[in-house]
């Protein structure tokens, strides 16, 4: 698009654009004359998928505002009318974060959906993403908003939606909403009542501080020991979110005593003033963790993201060193113990993880003779393939996990939940307290008989449409010229997702080798990366330390992952990227 053609959409999205903020911000640009900026607005509408919307706070259609989610509103509520024919008695609730504008975000869905006649269930202050998908179920709502950028660094926001199961939406609610939103007024004349018109005709009800009650009391449900203790000393990060005060309280209810929290990071901030990525993932995120748990001799660091939706563990190594637990490890350790510690009175116990995660679920939940499914990236399809095969054949879902630190123990909530997975990680490791083991202790006891499993991930970064086509070459090439084996190992069978044979068609490609390793490529869906999983399986002999197996098991996955990129290499991967 030419100078002209951006200035011409500018002008036009500020005649539109009901928030002086943004406006003034747009016309800061256009006298600036900087075209990249303007292009980069006007790219094209933030897309609304199955996560909802997400993405950099300003003006313009491709960036978080409130003309965008105003307008993302009226067509969920008028979709909502067209599909649930009793949304106007059920309600939507709508929660938000402490970032940015989620304040305003927030009321202004509310007033849109009173404005539609649909009742909105408001938290009257900051939430939890768990908290908001319990909600969901709990008030029997049509649907629930949450105003959240999870993870993402502070200049993002997002509007995440469930549907009335209490799940993330998926296909086809996700394109139904896209085209109600894609046919709405624009942004200035979508009505919305104010606050105070919404509550006096009864459109505004304030979520009632019981609900948080009955959260918690669910998820205390959720413990398997039970008992908690005062010598386990606990050390737990909010990472400057909003689930500080619930883990606070769902720990001293749990009768965990000995806790200590990061203060630096313990009130909800969204400048997150401490970490430039709060994510527990990246590099130095935990250094203020790490900090005080050597100070207070911790043996075990609990982090939330700042939605509190994801859960990072720590744990004290024999040598006295504190470790940083993988998704997976976090994942075979949890789903182990509540399906085999937990209660024995299960009907078909059903375990779910995704195609990126390990593979050691599976393994673990067929010899012990559960139900397990494998799903798509995301845990909306966690979540909704529980769902079914509850509906379908009266499985009881008891776990499901994705190695991106998502967690959901039981059914209290339909998505991931950092604050009750944190709770009853926190149960396990009492447990193992009773039984004079540690954590690790545990988990060798699986990887003794389950196998120890060794896993990494890569990424590497092509920003822009150059990059996006970079990408695509990859896959491309590899679907083009699959290769019969990586490095030392065979392949002996070759998932192609994109088919949509087993799955929702979805552009991922895996290669399962022979010994039961697995090497898994598909783009990431939010940023412009592609992503590389690695698998390897060791089996212990009688006698051998983990030590040394992990060892051995790690020296042949460096060996798998060089073999791996240099296949990429050859298939239009460049040099640079990472």
């Amino acid at each position: 698009m030419d100078a002209t053609g951006l200035k011409e959409k500018a002008e036009a999205w500020l005649r539109a654009d009901p928030d002086a903020a943004t406006v003034a911000e747009l016309r800061d640009v256009l006298a600036s004359g900087d075209l990249a900026d303007l292009a980069d607005r006007f790219a094209g509408d933030l897309e609304f998928g199955t996560a909802g919307l997400r993405g950099v706070l300003g003006a313009g259609p491709n960036r978080m505002n409130r003309a965008v989610v105003r307008r993302t509103t009226a067509g969920l509520a008028r979709y909502l009318k067209a599909t649930v024919p009793d949304v106007t008695t059920r309600g939507v609730v709508v929660g938000r974060d402490g970032r940015k504008l989620s304040a305003e975000l927030a009321e202004d869905a509310a007033c849109v959906f009173a404005a539609e006649g649909i009742p909105a269930h408001v938290f009257p202050s900051l939430a939890p993403t768990p908290l908001v998908a319990f909600a969901t179920l709990h008030l029997n709502a049509a649907a629930g908003v949450m105003v959240t950028a999870s993870h993402n660094p502070p200049e993002y926001n997002g509007y995440k939606v469930y549907w009335e199961n209490g799940a993330q939406i998926i296909p086809p609610h996700d394109k139904g909403i896209a085209d109600f939103i894609s046919r709405v007024e624009p942004a200035n004349q979508v009505e919305l009542l104010t606050p105070t018109e919404a509550h006096a005709r009864g459109l505004w009800r304030d979520v009632p501080d019981s609900l948080g009650d009955a959260y918690l009391d669910a998820i205390l449900k959720l413990r398997v020991h039970g008992r908690g203790s005062d010598s386990l000393s606990i050390v737990y990060t909010a990472m400057h979110g909003v689930g500080g005060v619930w883990m606070e309280r769902a720990l001293e209810r749990a009768g965990f005593s000995n806790v200590h929290l990061v203060a630096e990071q313990h009130q909800p901030d969204g400048t997150f003033p401490t970490v430039r990525f709060p994510n527990p993932e990246e590099p130095g995120a935990m250094d203020l963790s790490l900090a005080t748990a050597e100070r207070v001799k911790a043996d075990l660091v609990l982090a939330n993201d700042p939605d509190a939706d994801r859960l990072a563990v720590m744990v004290r190594e024999g040598s006295g060193k504190l470790r940083m637990l993988t998704g997976n490890e976090v994942g075979v350790l949890l789903g182990h113990y509540v399906l085999v510690q937990g209660p024995t009175r299960r009907s078909k116990p059903h375990l779910v993880t995704t195609i990126v995660s390990s593979t050691q679920l599976g393994d673990i939940a067929r010899e012990l003779g559960a139900a397990y499914d494998e799903v798509l990236t995301g845990f909306k399809w966690i979540a909704n393939r529980a769902v079914e095969r509850e509906r379908q054949e009266g499985t009881q879902f008891v776990f499901g996990y994705e190695e991106a630190l998502g967690y959901c123990v039981g059914a209290v909530t339909r998505d991931k939940d950092g604050i009750g997975a944190a709770l009853v990680f926190a149960d396990l490791a009492a447990w193992c307290e009773t039984r004079g083991k540690t954590v690790l202790g545990y988990l060798e006891e699986i990887q003794r008989r389950f196998g120890l499993y060794v896993s990494a991930q890569r990424n590497f970064t092509f920003p822009g449409a150059e990059g996006a086509q970079v990408i695509a070459r990859i896959m491309e090439g590899f679907r083009r010229s699959l290769p019969s084996r990586v490095g030392e190992l065979p392949v002996r069978n070759v998932l192609d997702y994109k088919k949509g044979e087993r799955l929702p068609p979805s552009n991922v490609l895996a290669l399962e080798l022979e010994g039961g390793g697995r090497v898994t490529a598909r783009p990431s869906g939010t940023e412009p990366k592609i992503k590389y999983y690695f698998e390897l399986k060791e089996t212990l002999a009688t006698g051998e330390s983990v030590e040394a197996a992990r060892a051995r098991g790690q020296a042949r996955l460096q060996k798998l992952i060089d073999a791996f990129i240099a296949l990429a290499r050859e298939r239009g991967q460049p040099e640079v990227g990472a």
